[in-house]
């Protein structure tokens, strides 16, 4: 070796680790030679590489790849490069299956291509000629495959025979689609190719170098039109004489299934930002509004709210803009029209340019929506409480659209809107009504029909009504009747609101309207029947409320809950269904306040009548079925301990009230606590305390009257705690209605029993006379249900409308007048025991209403 190969030898030991010397001995012999060839090794390399810095060897994977970098430059696509190489790959696949006469791959391959292209023309870029090319060269291959029909099949599987059909099926298909482009293509294919290179010819050119800038820079340097890159990398222009052109892009892509909606709803809203004539602002409000609304396109799940309070500022905007310029007028019906040119009055016949769309539309979707998101949210969370505070700017919306549909006197939307207002403010106490109306008053567009200076709500109410009454829609009309029979009855207006209730004869044709409409009857006969317990009209309370709960199904008529029966299993549908009609929960009805009210109601009603009944035979005949079966319960119950619910509170008080202790039931029923909920509660225990008093007298009377032949007036007034006036008075009502067999001494201030014992036959001719009552009535009944009660649901079936069942109807009034008129006017259906409960007085109001 010479003197230059030996100069670096030294230091070659001192890279290797230095090995202990107890091993050395042990792997001198083995490791001499290999020992030697790395020395060997490492000399050569360093001959080689003596100009190359040393680097460590836990850094050597990183410099060779730095290397391997330099070497190789990185190769970056954009996507529709990749988009491309991978329909030639596509194509490349088809032109091999079609030299083996594969047509089952030509068909898969085939559909893959097309989904391709479909793709690159919903981010907006042309057709490659590519693909025009395989198209034209596919018609010729199965043109070919076709005229050699007869050989081909022979050799042909089934399977393959099949895919050169649908093949056929598919090109067609597909050559019908891209007609213009394949008559171009082959008209001269050089200037198609041109074409398209210079279509994408932005995106070819070469990016410069990314540096970095400051966010003001890159903002000072944009153009003033917006000019700005899309998802596909097309440039989109954003200036105001492309802004239709633009528009019909983004409808065109509406509802495809690889839309961006977001995108959407950012490209109209620029092009909103540029719009510049009333006419632009209209078509991109209309076009933005939608697209808000398609977002969520679910409809078990609400809209997001963020962009529910976009679309109400919108909606306003537009209203803003067809009230201020009478020269536009939107409408849902209108000719046909050039979208992409520019309209205004000047260039219209009548100086009117109507434009297709509905604002009513937008209202209604922005009720619903509201609607829905508070189904949705949680009710007892502090967001529930923070969604209903837009139910303001959604009401100052409604009216808003009202005035914009008095001012173009659109008859139909109108009566629309204002039903949607009244919905609103109906069922609401006056507090929150004043509020409401407070945000329309600050508005600048203002209906006609506004909150009087006096601040009478039922006045609003009455307009708003009187309204809906003149339309031709008898939907509106009748919900118009029933929410101005539930405002009145929830100002305890009973007699009012129970008069229309029975002149409207809504009972007797309401199971043929739709859903919606048989909830809101419930609700107002409910709301109705409390409007009397809050009255004192105790009967009247009890007869409203009892037909409700003997369904047993109070909160699913209420549309406050699902009910589930024990043999009914609903389908998926049908759950969902229910639960989408269900109310927000600030429009419920506290059904436990209701049940307290009509227990109590039947309490009242129910103890002195079993007080007064001597057989078994009369015993069995009950005017409520739900108290009566709680009563029996209750009296089952061997160990009664201190009432927790509010059944047990009234249980016991009936109990009391039977044993003549008035005291305890009154003390039981003034603790309830549900009583709270009421409104006027201190009236309201106040009356009932009253009405305990007097209920107690007559079960007093009705149970110890055969136990005494005369009784001291002066003593029933100490005992219950009546004046003297008010006993006489209740006692002299009895003996007049024949409740009591007795007469009243003034002068000695008693009261006379006379015992009056029927004999058997009379008991058995009473028994009788009963029964054939019953069997007349059950008959009737089944005529009225075979013959039909109306012939449609908003037609009153006495003929109101037109003597259609003249003679039948006399006969009925003949019949009802030999009975003494004691079931009036309502006849069969849902309305005859409320009918029945509301007493005489109603049966005549009826029968002159006839």
């Amino acid at each position: 070796m010479s003197s230059d190969d030996e100069a670096p030898k030294p230091a070659a030991p001192a890279a290797k680790p230095a090995m202990s010397r107890f091993l050395k001995s042990a792997g001198d012999s083995s490791s001499s030679d290999s020992e030697s060839s790395d020395e060997e090794s490492e000399m050569s390399d360093e001959e080689e590489g003596q100009k190359k810095p040393r680097v460590g060897r836990f850094l050597q994977g990183a410099s060779s790849d730095d290397e391997s970098d330099e070497d190789v430059k990185r190769v970056v696509k954009s996507a529709r490069d990749k988009r491309l190489d991978e329909m030639e790959a596509t194509g490349k696949l088809m032109d091999n299956a079609l030299k083996i006469n594969d047509w089952v791959a030509i068909s898969n391959e085939f559909d893959k291509l097309v989904r391709m292209v479909q793709r690159q023309q919903n981010v907006q870029e042309p057709v490659p000629p590519f693909f025009i090319r395989t198209l034209a060269n596919l018609e010729g291959s199965l043109t070919a495959a076709v005229a050699k029909d007869k050989e081909s099949k022979k050799k042909m599987n089934a399977s393959n025979a099949r895919a050169l059909t649908a093949m056929k099926q598919k090109v067609k298909k597909t050559s019908k689609e891209y007609e213009s482009e394949l008559k171009r293509f082959q008209e001269d294919p050089e200037a198609f190719e041109k074409e398209y290179q210079s279509a994408v010819a932005p995106e070819i050119a070469p990016q410069p170098a990314k540096t970095k800038k400051s966010k003001k820079a890159d903002d000072e340097e944009e153009d003033e039109d917006f000019t700005t890159v899309g998802k596909g990398g097309k440039g989109i222009s954003y200036a105001p004489e492309n802004i239709f052109k633009n528009l019909q892009v983004v409808q065109e892509n509406r509802g495809k299934k690889n839309t961006d909606r977001m995108e959407q709803i950012r490209i109209l809203e620029k092009l909103l930002s540029v719009a510049i004539t009333p006419y632009q602002s209209i078509r991109v409000l209309l076009a933005l509004i939608a697209a808000r609304f398609d977002y969520n396109s679910s409809v078990a799940t609400h809209m997001p709210i963020d962009l529910w309070i976009a679309a109400q500022k919108e909606v306003d905007q537009l209203i803003a803009i067809a009230v201020n310029e009478p020269g536009y007028s939107i409408q849902e019906i209108t000719e046909d029209y050039d979208e992409l040119a520019e309209r205004s009055p000047a260039t219209e016949k009548d100086g009117i340019v109507r434009i297709r769309g509905s604002v009513m539309s937008f209202v209604d979707r922005l009720d619903d929506e509201f609607t829905k998101s508070l189904q949705n949210i949680d009710p007892h969370g502090t967001e529930y409480v923070d969604r209903l505070k837009d139910e303001k700017v959604l009401y100052n919306t409604i009216c808003r659209a009202q005035a914009l549909y008095e001012k173009t006197k659109q008859e139909d939307p109108l009566g629309r809107v204002i039903m949607r207002r009244l919905e609103h403010i109906y069922s609401k106490p006056d507090p929150v009504v004043l509020a409401l109306e407070a945000s329309v008053a600050s508005s600048d567009i203002k209906p006609s029909v506004v909150l009087s200076s006096d601040g009478q709500t039922s006045s609003l109410i009455h307009s708003l009504c009187v309204h809906l009454y003149k339309s031709g829609n008898s939907l509106l009309r009748t919900r118009a009747m029933l929410c101005h029979i539930y405002h009145y009855a929830l100002h305890n207006d009973f007699h009012t609101a129970r008069d229309m209730l029975l002149m409207s004869h809504l009972q007797e044709s309401i199971h043929n309207a739709d859903v919606a409409t048989q909830i809101l009857y419930n609700r107002t006969v409910v709301q109705l029947g409390l409007s009397a317990f809050r009255c004192g009209l105790i009967k009247e309370a009890q007869a409203t409320l009892q037909d409700i709960f003997a369904t047993q199904r109070v909160k699913e008529l209420l549309a406050q809950g699902v009910h589930q029966q024990r043999y009914q299993v609903l389908t998926p549908e049908q759950e969902k269904a229910e639960r989408q009609r269900q109310l927000p929960f600030h429009m419920h009805i506290n059904t436990e306040l209701l049940e307290a009210a009509f227990l109590v109601s039947s309490m009242l009603v129910e103890i002195p009548l079993l007080a007064s009944i001597d057989s078994e035979e009369q015993r069995r005949k009950v005017i409520s079925k739900p108290f009566r079966r709680l009563l029996d319960f209750a009296d089952r119950q061997v160990f009664t301990g201190p009432p927790e619910s509010t059944r047990d509170h009234i249980m016991q008080a009936s109990k009391a009230l039977q044993n003549g202790e008035w005291e305890k039931c009154r003390d039981l029923i003034q603790s309830i606590k549900i009583w709270s909920l009421m409104p006027e509660c201190a009236q309201v225990k106040e009356m009932l305390a009253k009405r305990i008093q007097e209920e107690g007298l007559r079960t007093y009377l009705f149970t110890y009257a055969p136990h005494y032949s005369t009784l001291s007036l002066a003593l029933l007034s100490r005992t219950f705690s009546l004046p003297l006036r008010a006993v006489t008075s209740l006692v002299s009502k009895m003996i007049w209605t024949e409740e009591l067999a007795a007469s009243l001494d003034q002068s000695a201030g008693v009261v006379v029993f006379n015992r009056v014992e029927f004999t058997r036959t009379q008991q058995l001719a009473q028994t009788l006379a009963d029964k054939v009552n019953a069997l007349v009535e059950q008959n009737e009944k089944a005529l009225d249900q075979k013959l039909g009660v109306s012939s449609s649901w908003n037609e009153r079936a006495d003929g109101g409308k037109g003597d259609k069942r003249g003679e039948q109807t006399q006969e009925r009034n003949r019949r009802g007048d030999r009975r003494g008129g004691v079931r009036g006017g309502a006849r069969g259906g849902r309305g005859a025991r409320f009918a029945q409960g509301l007493g005489s007085q109603m049966s005549g109001n009826t029968q002159r209403n006839r």
